[in-house]
């Protein structure tokens, strides 16, 4: 790795609707150097360059070492801790996002499976190195820093399915999912029904749910509200735009329906969101 210790934080959250880099970092972790048991609302991969180290999920515990990744899931309590004698380094990158976790089923990482080992070391640690090199930038630092995240999952995926031949199956499902999830980004802003997007996939309905479901952790429904709500925040930042032209921007002709669904995800009403952005 071309740098030394170093953590980056995004104070504003490097948003898009698919995917959220909150955070990355990098370091030499001093003899019994620890974290937890403690949980985060997000997700984080960890990468192991050299050394060694412990990772407990559940209940079971992980010795670790060069090459390992291990997961943290979202309100699931974990815990770590360097060897004393063969201290581990590592990099991390943290992230959330509405498809986080197909990306992350797609790698073979879930609360089920959090550990796994990646063959491919330089290409893991050129993403890590381009997510340092873009935290030292300023106008293209956000997209920069996505595309590199964008880059670390593929590097996972590949590895995946070179190793779970079983997962092409399963990926001829996400092909569906991600089709409906296509599907919903560009015709949020209509009155479009979860048969509509079922249809245009090609599938029964109760089974295109399901596969959602399983995929994204969301049904379609939820999937386009929180769609349509997040590109709401979006508009929010335009003056020039009131509540009511925003609600129909996002495809809700009834602005009462689209306050009572803002304020049900967000714990505040538009106006409020508004002013405290």
């Amino acid at each position: 790795m071309g740098y030394h210790d170093y953590r980056f934080h995004s104070d504003h959250s490097i948003r898009t609707i698919e995917l959220k880099l909150f955070y990355s970092g990098f370091e030499h972790c001093s003899p019994g150097h620890s974290w937890g048991p403690a949980l985060k609302d997000h997700y984080k991969i960890l990468y192991v360059h050299s050394g060694q180290g412990i990772y407990r999920a559940g209940d079971h515990t992980y010795r670790l070492g060069s090459g390992d990744v291990f997961l943290l899931t979202p309100d699931a309590v974990a815990y770590y801790r360097a060897d004393d004698q063969d201290p581990w380094t590592y990099s991390w990158i943290a992230f959330n996002g509405l498809n986080a976790e197909l990306y992350l089923r797609r790698a073979h990482l879930s609360v089920e499976h959090p550990v796994s080992h990646c063959t491919r070391k330089e290409a893991l640690e050129a993403c890590f190195q381009q997510v340092y090199e873009a935290s030292k930038m300023s106008s293209t630092r956000d997209t920069r820093m996505l595309s590199a995240l964008y880059g670390f999952l593929s590097v996972l995926i590949e590895e995946a399915e070179c190793k779970h031949p079983e997962a092409k199956q399963d990926n001829t499902q996400d092909l569906y999912v991600k089709k409906a999830i296509e599907f919903v980004h560009n015709n949020y802003s209509q009155a479009i029904t979860i048969s509509e997007i079922a249809d245009w996939i090609g599938l029964e309905r109760k089974y295109m749910s399901k596969l959602f479901k399983a995929a994204t952790g969301l049904t379609p429904q939820d999937y386009l509200i929180h769609f349509r709500i997040s590109k709401a925040c979006e508009l929010m930042s335009n003056p020039s735009l009131s509540i009511g032209e925003i609600a129909y921007s996002v495809g809700y002709k009834d602005q009462l329906l689209f306050s009572k669904m803002f304020k049900k995800l967000k714990k505040q009403s538009p106006s409020e969101y508004r002013r405290s952005s």
